[in-house]
C-alpha cells in the first residue's frame, strides 16, 4: 500500500506518524507541510480549497492519491479531508491529535485522554505514539554498548528537550540540573548518558558540559548517529525534561524508572494533566538528585491503537 504521512516539520508530529505507520506494518512517505496566509489564520472548518493551502516549498500533494494518509497537526486536518474527497473516498485517513472538527470526517482519530474529542472511530492514549519497541531498543543497545562501556552503573539516560511555549530550559535550569546529576553520581556511583535535542539551548548545554566535567558522563555532541534509542535501551533509569510529551511517553514505554526534570515556566492544562496521569500510574517521579527503583506497567499505546485501527479497517473492508 501507498501511505503518506502529512505534518509540519516538527519532530513530535513526525515521530507519532512514523510510530503508528510502523505498528500498522506500513512504509510511510512523509510529506511536510508549510503554512501560508490566509489559511493559517482561519479555523479548519472555514477552509476553502485546502489542497491549495500549503505554502511554496511544501512537499507535493497531487495524484495518484495514497491508499492511506496519516496526518498530525492542526493545519493538516482539513488537508486530509480534502485528499479523501479528491480520491473519491478511496484514501483511508487517520488523524493524530484533536482535529477540532467532527471526527467522523476521518476513518480513525487518535487523541490524548485529556482531550475532549470522542467517537466510535476515536482512540485515546495516555501519551504520544512513538517508534520505541523492545526489538528496536535491543538492536540499538548492542550497537552503542561499546561507546558507553566505560560508564559506571547504574546508567542514567538524560533526555533533554528545550524551550517551547509552555516551558523554558535556561542556563539557570541547566546549572540546577547539573548539581542534581552530580548528587546522583555521588550517592549511587551512577554514570550519565546525556542526549540533547535540536531545541536544546546551546548555552544551557554548555553549562552542563562545564558543571559535569568531573562526572563520568557522555554528552552527545550531535555528530554521527543519534544514540537516542541506544541510550534508552542501555539505561537503568531515565531522566527526561517535562517539555516533551513524546520523550516522556517513549521513556515510560520501557518500564524503567522515569524521572521528570522540572523546567522554568508554568506548563499548561494539557501538560499538567499528562504529567499528573503518569505520576498517578506510577510511571514517573520528579527528579531531585536521588535515585530509586520502582515498577509499573509500561505504556503500550502505539501497539494497542494500531491493533484497534487495523481491526476496524479490516471489518469495514
Amino acid at each position: 500500500m501507498i501511505c503518506w504521512g502529512l505534518a509540519e516539520d516538527k519532530a513530535g508530529m513526525i515521530n507519532q506518524i512514523h510510530g503508528l505507520a510502523e505498528a500498522l506494518d506500513l512504509n510511510v512517505d512523509m510529506r511536510l507541510i508549510k503554512r501560508q496566509a490566509p489559511w493559517k489564520y482561519l479555523p479548519a472548518g472555514a477552509w476553502l480549497h485546502p489542497l491549495r493551502a500549503p505554502a511554496p516549498g511544501s512537499d507535493p500533494l497531487q495524484p495518484p492519491w495514497p491508499d492511506i494518509a496519516i496526518g498530525s497537526g492542526r493545519y493538516v486536518a482539513p488537508i486530509l479531508t480534502a485528499i479523501k474527497k479528491a480520491s473519491g473516498g478511496r484514501t483511508v485517513t487517520i488523524y493524530i491529535q484533536d482535529p477540532n472538527m467532527n471526527p467522523g470526517y476521518f476513518d480513525a482519530v487518535v487523541v490524548p485522554e485529556h482531550d475532549r474529542c470522542r467517537g466510535d472511530n476515536v482512540w485515546t492514549t495516555v501519551g504520544a505514539l512513538h517508534r520505541v519497541t523492545p526489538a528496536r531498543l535491543e538492536l540499538a543497545a548492542e550497537h552503542f554498548r561499546p561507546q558507553l562501556a566505560h560508564l559506571p552503573r547504574p546508567l542514567v539516560a538524560v533526555l533533554l528537550g528545550g524551550s517551547n511555549g509552555r516551558y523554558r530550559f535556561t542556563p539557570t535550569v541547566a546549572r540546577r540540573l547539573a548539581r542534581q546529576l552530580g548528587n546522583a553520581h555521588r550517592e549511587s556511583g551512577a554514570g550519565l548518558a546525556i542526549t540533547p535535542s535540536r531545541r536544546t539551548d546551546p548555552e544551557a548545554l554548555a553549562v552542563l558540559r562545564e558543571e559535569l566535567a568531573d562526572i563520568p558522563a557522555l554528552i552527545w555532541d550531535g555528530q554521527g548517529e543519534n544514540p537516542y534509542f541506544g541510550f534508552l535501551g542501555l539505561a537503568d533509569k531515565i531522566a527526561v525534561t517535562m517539555d516533551s510529551v513524546s520523550m516522556v511517553s517513549e521513556a515510560c514505554s520501557t518500564g524503567k524508572p522515569v524521572y521528570t526534570i522540572e523546567l522554568a515556566g508554568k506548563g499548561g492544562r494539557k501538560f499538567h494533566a499528562f504529567h499528573r496521569n503518569l505520576a498517578e500510574r506510577g510511571c514517573t517521579r520528579p527528579f531531585n538528585g536521588s535515585l530509586d527503583d520502582w515498577h509499573y506497567q509500561p505504556l503500550g499505546d502505539t501497539r494497542r491503537v494500531a491493533a484497534g485501527i487495523k481491526q476496524r479497517l479490516l471489518a469495514s473492508g
